[in-house]
């Protein structure tokens, strides 16, 4: 048995418990990103789970120890996806009934998924705009039914059975150096990070969240939990408000870095994996190979382990991911352009303003009763972020009035 802290966390014995239940996902060397970056990188495939996240191993590690009578009244779960699959796939194995509150924006897709794996078992209430509104009506729920509540990180047995990530880990690669891991709510980071230290305190744990949700960045600032004002939802599956107070107390002393990683940076990622090595990831589980740029010094020489922490993503949401992918590497611009009131100004903004290998992607009037003379709203995708001083250059060069929409968050977010 081992122990972090004053919290006894069996990692044995709950992969013991899930050996049967869930799938004993691949540690796969990736040639191409070690290649890059100079080391041996692996990607831990949690993405090629039975419900494609680690979230089973938390969920069915804690339903299986509730006693009979717990089972017969039920349980609930408040979720933005992943957890819901696993309490789904929990509740139809163990035979109990399941609520799930979910956030009304979560995709669709998961939803679905979350339906299928539950198969008659579950009910689902979408209600609220983030998890964090959910997670309210979700406990009060629990309280009024007299249900077993089934927390997404904040729990020691949920921990537990993330941990057995880290078993995996640690069994397929022995002696790695440094691994990478998501946060959102910390069950991951707090489990796999505590059971590869108390192993071998020499691995390097590495903490990542999106840079529009810091819950665990801030909370580490402060010295304990914080409540954020407002997040960005993007990575929906590491978007939480406020580090849960168990999680970041068992991972504020092993983990050895913090890392932001920008949302368009994320999107990249998604996009390299997919076109590259044929694998669907969704943001979260695209945060660990995305942060591989800002740790790229760090790892030379070194056994890396990323982990892979899902791939539920929304078909649905691609063209959103490649549009963030093109504004953050800079290959995508927009401006509002006043054409100059004299004969054949359109006509010279796309024949000598536009270089070779610039491409309009959007252009629409403002004013729909000044074409040819009033403002315009362009979008222009380039074929290398490099070309962009060259384009405003030839924009100044012809007298053509300019607004850089990218530049001004505000105003990219009213006509964007």
């Amino acid at each position: 048995m081992e122990t972090a802290t004053k919290h006894i966390l069996d990692f044995t014995s709950a992969a013991a418990r899930l050996k049967d239940v869930v799938r004993r996902t691949p540690l796969e060397y990736n040639a191409r990103l070690s290649e890059r970056y100079g080391c041996e990188i692996y990607l831990k495939r949690e993405d090629l789970q039975v419900v494609r996240s680690y979230k089973l191993r938390g969920a069915y590690n804690m339903i299986s120890q509730l006693n009979q009578e717990e089972l017969s009244r039920g349980v609930v779960c408040a979720s933005a996806g992943n957890h819901a699959q696993g309490v789904a796939f929990s509740c139809k194995r163990l035979g109990t009934k399941g609520v799930i509150f979910m956030p009304e924006i979560t995709p669709k897709q998961k939803v679905k998924q979350t339906e299928m794996f539950g198969n008659g078992n579950i009910e689902i209430v979408l209600v609220g705009d983030t998890f964090d509104d959910c997670l309210r009506e979700a406990l009060a729920y629990t309280e009024a039914h007299q249900m077993t509540f089934i927390p997404p990180f904040d729990n020691e047995r949920i921990i537990e059975g993330q941990g057995t990530v880290g078993v995996e880990i640690l069994e397929d690669l022995p002696d790695l150096d440094v691994v990478i891991v998501p946060i959102g709510g910390g069950g991951l980071a707090a489990g796999v990070g505590n059971y590869l230290k108390q192993h071998n305190h020499h691995i390097s744990v590495i903490g990542v969240e999106p840079e529009g949700a810091p819950s665990m960045f801030k909370a580490l600032e402060a010295g304990e939990p914080v409540t954020l004002p407002k997040i960005n939802r993007f990575v929906d599956g590491a978007a939480v408000k406020r580090i849960g107070h168990l999680t970041f107390e068992l991972s504020r002393d092993i983990l050895d870095d913090m890392l932001l990683i920008p949302e368009g940076k994320v999107c990249s990622a998604i996009l390299k994996l997919y076109n590259e090595d044929a694998i669907v990831v969704e943001p979260a589980g695209a945060l660990s190979v995305a942060a591989l740029d800002f740790v790229k010094d760090k790892i030379k020489g070194k056994k890396v382990v990323c982990v892979v922490s899902g791939g539920n993503n929304d078909i649905d949401r691609m063209q959103d991911i490649k549009e963030q992918s093109l504004l953050y590497e800079g290959l995508k611009h927009y401006f509002i352009v006043r054409f100059p009131q004299r004969p054949g100004a359109l006509k010279l903004f796309v024949s000598s303003v536009l270089g070779p290998g610039d491409d309009i992607t959007r252009f629409e009037f403002i004013k729909k009763t000044e074409r040819e003379s009033g403002p315009a709203l362009v979008g222009i995708e380039l074929k290398d972020a490099e070309d962009y001083p060259a384009l405003l250059k030839r924009m100044e060069e012809h007298r053509f009035d300019v607004i850089e929409i990218n530049r001004d968050q505000t105003l990219f977010e009213y006509l964007v």
